[in-house]
Parts: C-alpha cells; structure tokens; sequence
C-alpha cells in the first residue's frame, strides 16, 4: 500500500470560483466558466466540489461536507494501513539487525585538542605547522594593523609558499587598511599568488591549514590557543571561514589604501549605521578618540545628530 499523498485543499482563486457558482445558483454552463479562468474550474472538478454534467455541459457545486467526509475516510483508510505496518517493521529487518548488531565496530578517535598557554610555544608551535603545510593556508585576522615585526618575519615563508604552489587566503577588518605596513604586506602577499580581502564585520580568528589543522584562541584575550585536528571540528570552523570570505570585499592593495585618514574611516564606520564602540573596536581605538573625531566631523559637516551626519557622509564617500 502506498503512503497517502498530501491532501489538497482548494486555494483562493477556486475558493472564490466556487463562491461565484454558488451565487449564480449553485449551476453554471461549462463555456461560462471555462471563457473565465477553466484551469480553475478544472481543480474545483478534480477536488470534486463541481459536478459536470454531460447531457447541458453543465457544472454544478457539490456541498463540501461530502467532500471532506470523502477526504477523511481515504484519510482514515489510510492511517489504518500504516498502522498496520508499523506494527510488522519491527521483524521485517530482524536478519540484517542481528547481523549489524553481530559485527565488529571500527574504533575511529579524534585526535585531541592541544591547548598551549605560552605565547612563544604558541609561535614555535604555528611555524611548526606552516613547515608541514603544502596545499592551502586560511588565516581569518580580526582587528587592526598586524604586527611590523611579525610581518616582516613571515614575508619570506609566505613567498617561498607560494612560490612552492601553495595557496593562501586572508581575512582583516579594514583598520587593517590604516596601517602602512600591513596594506605593504597584503600588496605583496597579492602580487605573489595569495588573496587578502575585508570584512567589515566582527569575526573570531581561526588559521586553517591544509583544511585539516585549525588554530584558534582559547581564551578572550588571544593569549592562548587551540590546536585543533579533530575532523568535525575543522570542517565547521572552514564552513565559517567559507561564509565570511564570500562576504567580504575585494580590494586593491596598491591603491595605497593606508592612505585613508582615521577620521574618514570613523565617517565610513558610521555612515553604515556602526555605533561608536562597534568603531572603537573595529579600528583599535578608545571610545574617548572616536568620540573627538566624531566630534569633528559634526563640525566640518554641520550635523546636529549622528543620524544626519551619518547620512550626509554616506554621500560624500560614494562620491
């Protein structure tokens, strides 16, 4: 017995057919209706709340009382049928139960989560990793201008990388974009091979690499880390690195970027509705300093609220 399809209801329009029929007496010609709308004249015929009559092609409408008694006892009939089935599932697979139940289990573990507290184990630990590494290197770097010294560190091992046919994609906020270094660092890391975007919007910092190790914080103020290789763990982590890379914003690094003073990036920030302590910490900085080039940027602009000053940057950034 076949499992009983939805019940189909009539819609709006063949409700208001029917409504119409019903109005003109409960008996219309067919070539009435049908010069109207027949695709729904024939729905109200297949839920049978129209009767045609062969010998005047006429239609007439059938009280719905019989319909849904005649819906809910195919219904009933048919709940029955699977009741009765339910009942019989239990030993229809009784020899492939005792078998599964019968055989061996693999035993498959996860490796362990390796948390690390020392920031100079957590470096020697990441380069350990990096020296492993051949395929790909995801990097999501929330905040600001990335360290002169790490950067200037890292610069060789990224080219010889990707020199090598590796590939690499990173993530910043665009404070990152304040910072000479770090626009420098990204123009380069672009000319070699590698993707660097930003995303204006808050993210957790996560490196994957070979989309089989993730390293990510342990605690709230990124003093320690997570070595993660549990393979669960390490596709959802990639999943969301995946989602924010497919949002965030391509940019031109050689376009001197860094170039943009602080103040117009506090007028973006707000112009795109951010309060001011989602801009203190999307850039670095105090709520205090934001407060005073908030302060100045409603002078130079005449604004009486941030609203409006919002709304008459948001003009003179398009520009």
């Amino acid at each position: 017995m076949s499992s009983p399809g939805p019940v189909r209801l009539p819609g709006e329009s063949e409700r208001a057919l029917y409504a119409e029929i019903l109005a003109q007496g409960g008996r219309v010609l067919f070539r009435e209706v049908a010069a109207g709308d027949a695709a729904t004249a024939l729905r109200l015929l297949e839920l049978g709340l129209l009767v045609h009559h062969t010998e005047d092609a006429s239609l007439t409408a059938v009280n719905p009382r019989s319909v849904t008694e005649r819906m809910a006892a195919g219904l009933r009939a048919a709940g029955t049928g699977l009741l009765l089935r339910a009942e019989q599932m239990p030993t229809a697979l009784e020899e492939l139960t005792s078998a599964y139940d019968a055989a061996p289990r693999r035993v498959e573990r996860s490796n362990e989560v390796l948390y690390i507290q020392d920031m100079e184990e957590i470096r020697s630990r990441i380069l350990q990793i990096e020296a492993d590494c051949r395929e790909e290197v995801l990097a999501a770097q929330p905040g600001g201008a990335r360290p002169a010294e790490f950067l200037a560190e890292a610069r060789e091992r990224t080219r010889r990388y990707l020199d090598d046919g590796g590939t690499m994609r990173t993530l910043y906020q665009p404070a990152a974009r304040l910072d000479r270094a770090t626009v420098h660092n990204a123009a380069s890391v672009t000319e070699w091979g590698g993707r660097v975007r930003v995303l204006d919007e808050d993210f957790t910092r996560v490196l994957i690499f070979d989309r089989r190790i993730a390293v990510i914080p342990a605690a709230a103020d990124n003093r320690s880390a997570a070595v993660v290789e549990d393979p669960a763990v390490v596709s959802f982590l990639l999943g969301g690195f995946e989602r924010d890379w497919e949002r965030a914003e391509r940019v031109n690094w050689r376009t001197g970027a860094a170039e943009l003073p602080v103040a117009d990036q506090v007028g973006l920030m707000l112009s795109k509705g951010l309060t001011q302590k989602a801009i203190a910490s999307r850039l670095g900085l105090s709520e205090r300093t934001v407060a005073g080039h908030i302060s100045r940027l409603r002078e130079r602009y005449d604004a009486e609220t941030l609203f409006q000053l919002g709304w008459q940057m948001r003009g003179d950034l398009r520009a």
